[in-house]
């Protein structure tokens, strides 16, 4: 009896150290994804941050202040911490200089950041249903959160290009 109780002890605790590698490996990804979406709001001149590459496109600050818009949406629902205000709806705010939406922006990465280093490995498994109607766990939102600021950062390579801009080295790791 006295071994099966150890390598339970054993067990649990290797998978509580699992979990929270996972989150310090989660934590890691946003800090580096912040990073290479600063490059990306820096190597953009001032000018092209209304450029948009069709008529019925976002612009480049449009299309970062969406991203971020869903930041503050998906880790809202996974957290429960709630935006400052004003962060919320920013893709329709007048101010798109690039001065502004960068500091929004890397707001939206702190948020982000901040809230999810205050998370426990059990809340990541917690169930929740994101915009209503998304079945999922509290991990999962805060995995298509980042999914989808990857896909919209991506796009914005497009943007750089045609404002003449060589985009950032890719930051994989």
């Amino acid at each position: 009896m006295k071994l099966f109780v150890s390598l339970c002890f054993v067990f649990c605790a290797s998978l509580t150290a699992r979990a929270q590698g996972s989150m310090d490996e989660m934590i890691k990804d946003w800090e580096r994804a912040k990073a290479y979406t600063k490059e990306y709001l820096d190597v953009m001149p001032e000018s092209g941050y209304a450029l948009k590459p069709t008529p019925e496109m976002r612009s480049f600050a449009d299309q970062m202040l969406h991203l971020t818009d869903a930041h503050f949406g998906f880790v809202s629902a996974a957290t429960g911490a709630k935006p400052g205000p004003g962060m919320s709806e920013l893709e329709k705010s007048t101010d798109k200089s690039k001065e502004t939406v960068t500091r929004l922006v890397l707001a939206g990465y702190d948020f982000v950041i901040d809230n999810a280093k205050k998370m426990t490995p059990e809340q990541l498994s917690e169930k929740i249903t994101l915009f209503g109607r998304f079945e999922m766990t509290k991990g999962e939102a805060l995995a298509k959160a980042f999914e989808h600021q990857t896909h919209h950062r991506g796009q914005t390579t497009v943007y750089l290009r045609l404002a003449g801009v060589k985009p950032p080295q890719e930051k994989l790791f």
